[in-house]
Parts: C-alpha cells; sequence; structure tokens
C-alpha cells in the first residue's frame, strides 16, 4: 500500500510537471470557404472603393462648377453695385450741379470751377466703367475670376467714393448757398427801430 501510494504521488508530480511545461499544439485548420468568402469580400471591397473615388471626384467637379458660379454671381453683384453707384453719382450730378448752379448766390467766376470739379469726377467713373467692360469682356487680360472679382470689389469701393465725393462737394456748395443767402437776408433787411 505503501508502494501503491508513493507511485501514485510521483505519477501525480510527474503529470503536473509535464503538463505545465509543455503547450497543446496541433496543426492549423484551413477552411477554404473562409478563405473564398475574405476574397470575395475584398474584390467587393475594392469596387466599393472604386466607386467611392469616382464619386469623390464628381463631388470635387462639382465644387468646383459651384466655385465658378459663386464667382460669376460676386462679379454680377458686383458690376450691379457699380452700375446702381454710377447712376446715383450721374443723377446726383445732374440735379444737385443743376440747383447749385441755378442758384443766384453762385457768382459767375465759380460756374466754371464747380462745373469743372462735377466734370473731373464724371470723367473719372465713365474711365472706371470703360476699364471694368474690358476686364469683363477681353480674354487678351488673362485674368483668373478671383482677380476679376478683386478688381470689380476695388472699383465698386472707388464708386462708393466718388458718391461720397459728390456729396460731400454738393452739401459744401449748399452750404455756401445758405450761407451767402442769410447774408443777403441780414444785409438787406428793413431796420424797425
Amino acid at each position: 500500500m505503501k508502494l501503491f501510494n508513493y507511485k501514485l504521488l510521483l505519477a501525480l508530480t510527474l503529470s503536473l510537471v509535464v503538463e505545465s511545461n509543455s503547450m497543446a499544439q496541433g496543426m492549423p485548420v484551413y477552411d477554404n470557404t473562409n478563405f473564398i468568402s475574405f476574397m470575395k469580400s475584398l474584390l467587393e471591397s475594392g469596387k466599393q472603393t472604386a466607386e467611392l473615388l469616382k464619386t469623390v471626384k464628381f463631388l470635387k467637379e462639382q465644387k468646383e462648377n459651384i466655385d465658378k458660379v459663386n464667382s460669376v454671381i460676386k462679379q454680377l453683384n458686383a458690376v450691379k453695385e457699380l452700375t446702381k453707384n454710377h447712376q446715383r453719382l450721374y443723377d446726383m450730378v445732374q440735379e444737385d450741379l443743376r440747383q447749385i448752379l441755378n442758384s443766384p448766390y453762385i457768382r459767375p467766376e465759380e460756374v466754371g470751377r464747380i462745373s469743372d470739379s462735377f466734370q473731373g469726377i464724371i470723367e473719372n467713373s465713365m474711365m472706371s466703367m470703360d476699364y471694368i467692360d474690358q476686364v469683363l469682356s477681353s480674354d487678351n487680360l488673362k485674368m483668373t475670376d478671383a482677380e476679376r472679382t478683386a478688381i470689380l470689389k476695388e472699383k465698386e469701393l472707388q464708386s462708393i467714393e466718388m458718391v461720397a465725393e459728390i456729396e460731400a462737394k454738393t452739401r459744401r456748395y449748399r452750404e455756401i448757398i445758405a450761407f451767402r443767402q442769410m447774408q443777403d437776408k441780414i444785409n438787406n433787411r428793413e431796420i424797425n427801430y
């Protein structure tokens, strides 16, 4: 019995030592069905990637088209503002200059100076409009849409400045007329005391 116990203890010890050092190894299992479905999945993914690349290319083209349209719209808006400012400039000069020159408080020697100052602004406006026409209609200048838009915005700002200059001149001449009118009333009043 002692020998049996001794053999059992030795067998258990040996089994523990052998099991802890050894690892279960076996032959890898290769499943052809999984491999084929994996390859089909890769091919399908490749097709989807190709379609996604086509979609990205298409979207880039559409973005470029939208940018071109936006640029054209900006140019049109700038031209619209320019023409509005120039029309306003002409209307102001036509109405205000006539009122100023018809005033009895403007001296004859001042008529030429006033007309010349307004005429200079109108000529500058006409040259600006001719330049804009060249920029928009001529391909000889080899400009991009962004460069054309920048030039149009610059000319729009210049037209706003011209309108402001006309308004300032008109206001100044009206103030001169009002001052001379008040001076005339003071000088020609009747004294009642």
